[in-house]
């Protein structure tokens, strides 16, 4: 904040001296308007008012000095906290993208809204009102300190006892507050993220008519959240009416001190004005110790916020040591001209993928794959089958580094994937994924999302392959159809011919089908089987898929149990084994 907006804060610093001492000006103004005007007037036969006239001239003038700077400060104050909030959301967001898939699985989506959504905000809070009040609740004790010196120093003793009083208060109390504003942040971001759930899964929730039981669910958070909130804001509220009480005391206090001290010693040693200023002082001097005291509990709020999103931002980014590039050649006639590029020398990029006693634990204790070992040649499709939690979809997820594997050795081409940079990892791994995800914008951006610099033929032509031009053709503008997020207008057909048509256009090397078609029904199927045979044409393809047409015809088998390869071969050699491929076949589990 100090680096980037330094002159802007040096400025508003400034500005908030200014306005203080405009202030402080009008209340010690009361001693002369008293002690310099009044009196001597109220004792003249014909009193001459114009001096006076002059002297409240002279004091709107400063007044309206001080309500210029004071706005002025203040719109500067808006201009630095809505950049800051700005910088700090990009970067999170910036880091948000660099962060591994395992940051992801254990917080949930609501929760990370969150942090940029209500932790922010209190951040946001504490830079454009918090410490302009604090910097100028600071100026105003000192200004006003020294002023009631000036003024009487017995009675600036007997103000001081009052503020160390209050200054009790606000550090007791401030010290409970903040573990009861963290505990009211994260108690926010549980109800943000049941909520994120709920609508995410409402047709879940209808279709067993469980909404009764996520109300119920939500009064339990939201229960949590109140009390949280009530405890905070029950010890932040505590503050302000016990400062203003020893500041109220020590009023009546200085009041008749300061009397006791007139009427026996005369003006020479205490003014009427003298006093009337002191006692507005002394207002002004508790003020600011109340203001910071509540300050103080804003403080608490936005550390407890600041924290959450210095959490996301310490979060370690995905680690990429790799050094080899993949490159494809721009001006050769082949669009898959794509070469490996190792310290200046290019390899031919071929698909040739090979695992090597891998094994994998998404947690320490909890080991998912066991000693897989299994090559893929060029142009092969390999087919992966198995139960539910066999270890299919993390085969491929360890190929291209989502994870990253416990032991052994994957290689793309002979490279080792971790001397391969991520990026160009991933960018070799054409991905269809189960769960298809589309973005808000047209259908020619959601086909487009899968190379940016694709042209509009080159995405009409990927749409033609996977057969999804048809159906694109009949929507209410065709290629520039708007669709929400998640195509929630399309059928579940649709979006996964959709995605199909993204990974087309991406033109990869190498292809990771996860069950490509499950959302497809059998006709439609049927259409696009032979597009994705065009696609995987000459590509090392993946496929994990429970239906007979994207399994049978595969250049390689590999059935999974519990993490562990237990057979291999054709289709028709695994039927004749009569193994756990023969069960599942004949079983029509595939």
């Amino acid at each position: 904040m100090f680096r980037d907006w330094k002159w802007t804060l040096l400025t508003v610093a400034v500005l908030i001296i200014i306005s203080t001492l405009c202030t402080l000006a009008m209340t010690l103004f009361t001693r002369t308007l008293i002690d310099g005007y009044i009196l001597p007037l109220s004792q003249e036969a014909v009193p001459d008012f114009s001096p006076l006239g002059m002297a409240l001239l002279k004091l709107a003038a400063v007044l309206l000095v001080g309500v210029f700077v004071s706005f002025f400060f203040n719109f500067l104050m808006i201009k630095v906290e809505q950049g800051i909030i700005k910088q700090l959301r990009g970067e999170a967001f910036d880091h948000l993208m660099t962060l591994p898939l395992r940051y992801f699985d254990s917080h949930s989506h609501g929760a990370i809204m969150s942090v940029f959504t209500n932790d922010m905000d209190t951040f946001r809070q504490m830079v454009g009102r918090t410490l302009p009040h604090l910097f100028s609740s600071v100026i105003t004790l000192i200004s006003t300190f020294a002023s009631m010196v000036v003024l009487s120093i017995p009675l600036t003793g007997l103000s001081l006892i009052c503020a160390a009083g209050a200054l009790v208060v606000a550090v007791t109390l401030s010290k409970y507050s903040r573990r009861y504003f963290k505990g009211r942040q994260e108690n926010m971001a549980r109800v943000n993220g049941y909520i994120e759930e709920m609508v995410s899964g409402q047709k879940v929730v209808k279709v067993f008519s469980h909404e009764k039981e996520a109300e119920n669910g939500f009064k339990s958070v939201n229960e949590d959240l109140f009390k949280s909130v009530f405890k905070a804001n029950r010890v932040a509220n505590t503050v302000m009416p016990i400062n203003a009480g020893i500041a109220n005391l020590g009023y009546v206090l200085i009041a008749i001190a300061g009397a006791y001290i007139s009427l026996h010693y005369g003006p020479e040693v205490l003014t009427v004005g003298t006093l009337v200023s002191f006692l507005t002082l002394h207002k002004n001097f508790s003020r600011p110790i109340a203001q910071i005291s509540q300050e103080t509990n804003n403080i608490a709020m936005a550390s407890a916020g600041a924290e959450r999103v210095y959490e996301l931002l310490d979060e370690k980014s995905e680690p990429d040591e790799g050094h080899v590039t993949l490159v494809r050649q721009s001006d050769g006639p082949d669009r898959n001209d794509f070469f490996w590029q190792d310290n200046g020398k290019l390899v031919p990029q071929q698909g040739l993928v090979s695992l090597k006693d891998v094994d994998f634990a998404y947690v320490p204790e909890k080991q998912v794959l066991y000693d897989i070992t299994l090559t893929a040649y060029p142009g092969q499709k390999i087919a992966f089958v198995g139960g539910t939690g066999a270890g299919k979809t993390t085969i491929t997820n360890l190929i291209n580094r989502f994870y990253d594997i416990t032991d052994g050795k994957i290689t793309v081409d002979g490279f080792d994937v971790f001397d391969i940079s991520k990026p160009s990892l991933r960018r070799s791994l054409g991905i269809v994924l189960q769960q298809t995800d589309l973005f808000s914008g047209t259908v020619m951006e959601n086909i487009r999302f899968g190379r940016l610099d694709a042209s509009d033929e080159e995405c009409i032509a990927a749409a033609k392959l996977v057969c999804a031009h048809s159906f694109i053709m009949r929507l209410p503008e065709g290629y520039n159809t708007y669709i929400g997020g998640d195509g929630g207008a399309l059928s579940a057909g649709e979006r996964q011919l959709l995605s199909i048509a993204r990974t087309a256009v991406a033109d990869p090397p190498v292809l990771v089908l996860d069950e490509a078609t499950s959302s497809i029904d059998t006709r439609t199927e049927k259409l696009i089987q032979k597009g994705m045979d065009g696609i995987m044409k000459g590509r090392t393809s993946f496929v994990i898929a429970h239906r007979l047409s994207t399994v049978r015809d595969a250049d390689y088998i590999i059935v999974l149990e519990k993490g562990r390869i237990i057979e291999a071969g054709k289709h028709f050699e695994l039927l004749d084994r009569k193994g756990k491929y023969w069960e599942l076949y004949t079983g029509g589990s595939l």
